[in-house]
């Protein structure tokens, strides 16, 4: 017998969806909270966030971790930021652009009131994220800076150089180590989630390994939220993106949940090319380097094969004869193109034989411009750790010659499907972060936000009614 899917939206414009849902859902008092327990798998930002919201908010709180400590989870390896309609640029931003801009980023594949509740939240998750000490870029007077990103033409990424998601993750740690310490969340690192356990068709606990004894354990709780990043397809060469345990979403899939857009994949724009036939991964390079960087080809054929054969560099090439080809293409975007335009427009050149390196499968991506006209410490400023693991995979300074770049298979946007309140199919199931369907697929393309660091504003009211 066939399931229905319903995935709960609630009625009104998409503009008063969440407002009305939260001034009509069910609520847990306060006392009541403290009588109940939640398991949330995964410390990213997503687990983090949500397991110290919810200490906080009075719930006990199971936390797990397959890593010997939630620092290493991998929303580490972010790199370019988190975006926010706040305008600070003050160039026409607003929460209707941010949903707009994710919702066609996204391939129109996004639930659409998921997403208008994301870009409702994220003015709230910078402040939150400040709040915790999250070192963000600021201007001269202050201010926190922003920079502009692939897919959007106004500036609303906050960042902290090129490393973004290590402050973020630090950010929450934080708060989840206060709510260890204050005894509403207890750790379990160096757990891997192997089964989900279902009584009367609710979710109520799971089965895990202690890594470390190799046992394997039980637990119970009133509901189980899964935070544990994108599931991943495997690919002969790729960025290798999904740090996840994988393992807790394919079990929910085969007690029941059901999974979305499961062959929806990214191409990135911005990846070191293939170097040798004895490489097993993709170093993925910020796409936040388009914002200052060219990307070009040269406009002529014996100087692509030249390159190919190592006879001249990218310096050598005067400017006359390089074709910058987003930015006469695209010129309302031009380098910031979204990232499938970009990666569908460096392949096209490579294939007409323009490619840059030994295999003909790059194009540069060129900084000299941006470190004539803002000078090298500027710049040193915005991507030094980008530039620096470059220069240590290539051997090549970014300073002095441009990058190579090329497009590469990055992430599996798929994941769990999850009604309006983020239940799977399964009562009791919560699948949150990068794990569900429902927006991240257009967070990835969009350059939007990250769905993960919804866990303190958001899910602080869309986990109310757990035991309502």
């Amino acid at each position: 017998m066939s399931k229905t899917i319903d995935s709960r939206i609630p009625e009104g414009p998409v503009a008063e969806k969440w407002t009305n849902y939260k001034a009509h859902q069910k609520l847990v008092n306060p006392k009541n909270k403290r009588k109940l327990d939640i398991i949330v798998v995964g410390t990213g930002l997503a687990g983090a966030s949500a397991a110290a919201s919810l200490g906080e908010m009075g719930f006990h709180v199971l936390n797990f971790c397959i890593q010997d400590s939630p620092r290493r989870a991998h929303s580490i390896a972010a790199q370019g930021g988190i975006n926010a309609a706040k305008n600070y640029q003050n160039d026409g931003d607003s929460v209707y652009r941010l949903f707009y801009d994710t919702v066609k980023g996204g391939d129109y594949r996004a639930r659409e009131a998921n997403v208008y509740r994301l870009a409702e939240v994220s003015n709230s998750i910078i402040d939150q994220c400040v709040a915790q000490g999250v070192p963000f870029a600021r201007e001269y007077g202050g201010m926190l800076a922003n920079r502009s990103f692939g897919g959007a033409q106004v500036s609303r990424t906050f960042y902290a150089k090129g490393q973004t998601g290590q402050q973020l993750l630090l950010g929450a740690y934080s708060a989840l180590s206060c709510q260890v310490n204050a005894g509403t969340v207890k750790l379990y690192t160096r757990y891997e989630m192997l089964d989900l356990v279902i009584i009367d068709g609710r979710a109520r606990g799971i089965i895990a390994r202690n890594l470390v004894t190799g046992e394997l354990e039980r637990f119970a709780a009133h509901a189980v939220v899964i935070a544990t990043g994108g599931y991943g397809n495997t690919y002969f060469l790729s960025t290798n993106a999904m740090g996840c345990n994988c393992s807790a979403a394919i079990a929910c899939y085969r007690k029941g949940a059901y999974f979305a857009n499961p062959s929806y994949v990214q191409i990135h724009p911005t990846c070191i090319p293939v170097h040798g036939d004895k490489q097993s991964k993709l170093t993925l390079m910020s796409e936040s380097l388009r914002n200052d960087g060219r990307i070009w080809v040269p406009k002529k054929l014996e100087d692509a094969k030249a390159l190919q054969a190592g006879t001249k560099k990218g310096s050598d090439i005067p400017e006359e004869d390089r074709d910058y080809y987003l930015e006469r293409r695209y010129p309302a975007f031009g380098n910031l193109v979204p990232r499938d335009v970009a990666s569908r427009a460096a392949k096209e050149r490579c294939d007409k034989g323009f490619g840059v390196n030994n295999t003909g499968l790059a194009v540069f991506l060129d900084f000299s411009e941006a470190i004539r006209d803002f000078g090298k410490d500027t710049i040193a400023a915005r991507y030094g750790n980008l530039f620096d693991m470059y220069e240590e995979i290539t051997d090549v300074s970014p300073y002095n010659e441009p990058m190579q770049i090329f497009p590469a298979i990055h992430y599996t946007m798929g994941g769990i499907w999850v009604d309006y309140e983020l239940m799977t199919s399964i009562k009791g199931l919560f699948a949150i972060g990068e794990c569900n369907f429902s927006d991240h697929g257009a967070n990835r393309l969009g350059a939007i936000h990250h769905p993960e660091l919804s866990g303190r504003p958001d899910y602080r009211a869309s986990l109310q009614y757990l035991a309502a």
